[in-house]
């Protein structure tokens, strides 16, 4: 029993003693591991006689006990005192201002697009908008695509399973459908503030919006902006498109010396089809719009097909119209100097803080911005 009491005392000193968590825990694995002081006295319970074992095992136990709660009350102890001394050493000054927040940024796509309203808003532009999940009407037969025309094919289009009607809805893959919607004439309340339904000639709206294609590279995404135009009117001819566009050219990159050729080409909406090129110098690494004697494909125009007037429910003998159609994410780029398209998609914030711009900037008069 005089040992056990001399051991009692002697691990109680050591607790007390212990200056830090380190410590304590050397005394309680010298105590109570494996190898410990108390474990041991624990293993020769075994080779004791019953009568032995019924008056040690008590002790022993008991001392166990007693030594475990002791090194728990001085781990508290311990632990409370790094505590106050943390709090002591890392007092926060309440006079001190606040750390400065991380500050958004307007995405160079939206910046463009804002830019581009603002621009065709001068010329009497007005907005529409439209669904992303459209039918085949509207994104195909409308404009004129053939049954077999294979941008109806699953390479191209994101189709959705057929509904119980047996339609298989899409993800537009570009924003005419809305050109279509404009241009439909009826006598009933629209459903929805996307549909222009009843609105007669002349007509002039540009559609910003996002697009979807099943493509994937350097210069493509799988969703991606457009903004098409679309005019309506009387008498209308490819000398209001080309100044239409040289004038909307010459605002966005705020040159005054655009030059522009038109090149045939085909789109099974427009006749006459056309891709219109824009005059670039590209030397020194740097694209300069209307400098040098390079070409940059710009976007794709023509007049609008006799065919969609007449799915549209416009009279072609009377009404022409001309529409055009350019990527956002594209011209950001040219204007902006972004190598790859994919960036704007990242999410990257640091990419960003780079390319963005500021929700209070001054407005840029020579982008078309007031």
């Amino acid at each position: 029993m005089t040992d056990l009491s001399q051991l009692e005392a002697d691990l109680s000193a050591q607790i007390a003693a212990a200056g830090d968590l380190s410590a304590l825990e050397a005394v309680r694995v010298a105590a109570l591991g494996k190898t410990g002081s108390v474990s041991a006295l624990l293993k020769t319970l075994g080779a004791m006689s019953p009568d032995e074992r019924k008056e040690r095992g008590p002790q022993i136990n008991g001392l166990r006990d007693r030594a475990t709660a002791l090194i728990a009350e001085r781990k508290a102890a311990l632990e409370a005192a790094a505590l106050d001394a943390q709090l002591a050493a890392e007092r926060l000054d309440l006079t001190l201002p606040a750390p400065p927040r991380r500050k958004g940024g307007v995405h160079p796509t939206m910046q463009v697009m804002d830019e581009m309203v603002a621009i065709f808003a001068e010329m009497g532009f007005s907005v529409a908008e439209g669904p992303d999940i459209e039918d085949d009407f509207h994104n195909f037969t409308a404009l004129n695509f053939p049954p077999k025309h294979p941008a109806r094919e699953m390479h191209d289009t994101f189709f959705f399973h057929p509904g119980e009607d047996g339609e298989r809805k899409l993800l537009r893959t570009h924003t005419s459908p809305v050109q279509v919607r404009t241009m439909q004439r009826t006598n009933t309340p629209p459903p929805a503030p996307w549909i222009a339904g009843g609105q007669e000639p002349p007509i002039r709206v540009i559609v910003p919006g996002r697009t979807y294609r099943k493509d994937s590279d350097q210069t493509h995404t799988p969703m991606f902006h457009q903004v098409e135009g679309l005019v309506i009117d009387k008498g209308v001819h490819m000398g209001h498109l080309k100044w239409t566009l040289e004038t909307f050219i010459a605002r966005f990159f705020e040159t005054d010396s655009v030059v522009t050729r038109f090149r045939p080409h085909h789109f099974p909406f427009t006749e006459p089809s056309a891709e219109m090129d824009v005059g670039c110098d590209r030397s020194g690494g740097e694209l300069r719009i209307g400098q040098g004697s390079d070409w940059l494909e710009i976007l794709g125009c023509g007049m609008v097909h006799p065919n969609v007037l007449r799915a549209c429910g416009v009279d072609p003998d009377v009404y022409q119209g001309f529409a055009f159609g350019m990527g956002v994410d594209r011209l950001a780029m040219l204007k902006y100097g972004m190598p790859d398209l994919r960036d704007l998609f990242a999410g990257d914030g640091r990419w960003l803080s780079h390319y963005g711009f500021s929700a209070f900037a001054d407005p840029n008069p020579a982008s078309g911005l007031s």
